[in-house]
């Protein structure tokens, strides 16, 4: 969500908020967002305004909005601190880590309270190795109010430096609500820990033998990949592809810990001795056990193979558990007496991902499609070939003109719109997302 119109002539900002607020809502971050948009028609120049929308825009989940609001507060008032912590939390969205601790500190640093936002620091810390750092920002979150989602962030990272007892202690709870994230998680933090067997087991449990077999080899490799990578898998979905298992990205590494590279979470795989050509038998045989596992990594890993689906679409679902209970480890919660709920599982999708360009928002569909109808009066050279269709946006709805062949074309025609007086952007819905034509 670009909002375009930020740029443009207070004019026409304030035909495109006078128009997008007409309609109430029933979602306070909606409510939000139409709020500032309201105060941005009025003075487009309102940082404090920018980043209150990009916050919302934030807790609506469009990324793209709320980078495009906190980088205009940036572009408007280079120091500001708040602006600074939104985009940063927009960044740990992004997967850019080191850029987004980058800004947290700058935002620190001119004086931000870091509280509100250390559950996305704390991932961050996470995601270029840093566990206790991370750990200590996620006690810090859940201190001020308790969220599941940062208690199970919480919990991957004590598996992933290691502390089994206080990462069952942290799932417990959850569990016993039966929560299925707090159940994926437990197989992602035991598989981290070395007990896959475990994390199979957890896996068989609660979803259908065919789920559960193809998730198989991620579990297998999670002890593999370095401290950033698996707290990538386990939180994200994102496994490295089989050239970087237990390698991270340089800037990763530099990031990490302060600039101390971050280390491989099974120590034993990495290469030991002279490089290749050295004589010593020892040398030769730690050589020959490295390129044997990435040979390995090579013929079996489990990133994007033919048919094999990604970490998060294969562990998305949960199903009817099986009779046998996990056993308990030594020195672990006792989680086995808990048993596992029916999830159902989704039928697949048959939505792909296409390219619009969103003209307007709103709650009533009969308003939208009179919004439309108008607009197409007005601007027949652009918006003529083009069908009116909704998607849902939290408790309102998006009107979009398309489906549109490429992206080049999208960005055509907001430019015309543009043009011609009226602000739009581009939108790309993701795979699985209905999008629903109106008359």
């Amino acid at each position: 969500m670009g909002f375009s119109w930020l740029a443009a002539a207070p004019a026409a900002a304030q035909a495109v908020v006078s128009r997008e607020v007409i309609q109430p809502t029933g979602s306070a971050d909606v409510e939000r967002l139409n709020a500032a948009l309201l105060r941005l028609a009025a003075n487009p120049g309102d940082t404090s305004a920018l980043v209150e929308a990009g916050h919302a825009a934030l807790q609506l989940n469009d990324l793209e909005a709320a980078i495009g609001f906190f980088s205009r507060a940036q572009d408007l008032a280079p120091g500001n601190a708040q602006a600074k912590l939104g985009m940063a939390a927009a960044q740990v969205r992004s997967q850019q880590p080191g850029e987004a601790l980058r800004l947290f500190a700058e935002a620190q640093q001119a004086g931000a309270a870091i509280g509100a936002v250390a559950a996305d620091r704390g991932l961050a810390y996470d995601l270029v190795g840093n566990n206790a750092a991370a750990q200590a920002d996620y006690r810090l979150a859940l201190s001020r109010q308790h969220d599941d989602e940062v208690a199970r962030r919480l919990a991957i990272s004590l598996a992933i430096s290691g502390d089994r007892a206080g990462f069952e202690a942290t799932l417990l709870p959850m569990l016993e609500r039966q929560d299925f994230a707090a159940y994926r998680a437990r197989a992602f933090g035991l598989a981290i820990l070395g007990d896959e067997a475990e994390a199979a087991k957890i896996a068989a449990a609660v979803m259908p033998p065919d789920l559960a077999g193809r998730l198989a080899p991620y579990l297998s490799y999670m002890r593999h990949l370095t401290k950033a990578q698996q707290a990538a898998a386990a939180n994200l979905g994102v496994f490295p592809r089989a050239a970087q298992i237990g390698r991270d990205d340089p800037r990763i590494a530099q990031t990490a810990q302060g600039g101390v590279a971050a280390t491989r979470a099974d120590s034993r795989l990495v290469p030991a001795g002279e490089p290749l050509g050295g004589s010593s038998s020892g040398q030769r045989s730690g050589r020959a056990d490295q390129t044997a596992l990435t040979a390995q990594s090579e013929t079996q890993q489990p990133a994007s193979p033919p048919g094999r689906p990604s970490v998060s679409s294969v562990f998305g679902s949960l199903a009817e558990p099986a009779n046998k209970s996990p056993s308990v480890a030594s020195g672990a919660v006792d989680v086995s007496a808990i048993e596992a709920p029916r999830e159902i599982v989704p039928k697949p999708v048959q939505h792909p991902s296409r390219i619009w360009v969103q003209v307007a928002t709103g709650v009533d569909l009969k308003a939208l499609a009179f919004d439309w109808r108008r607009m197409a009066r007005k601007y027949p050279d652009q918006l003529g070939k083009f069908d009116p269709h909704v998607v849902k946006w939290g408790q309102a709805n998006r009107l979009l003109a398309g489906p549109i062949a490429s992206p080049g074309d999208a960005r055509a025609l907001v430019n015309a719109l543009k043009a011609q007086g009226l602000d739009s952007f581009v939108y790309t819905s993701p795979d699985g997302q209905e999008i629903s034509e109106i008359k």
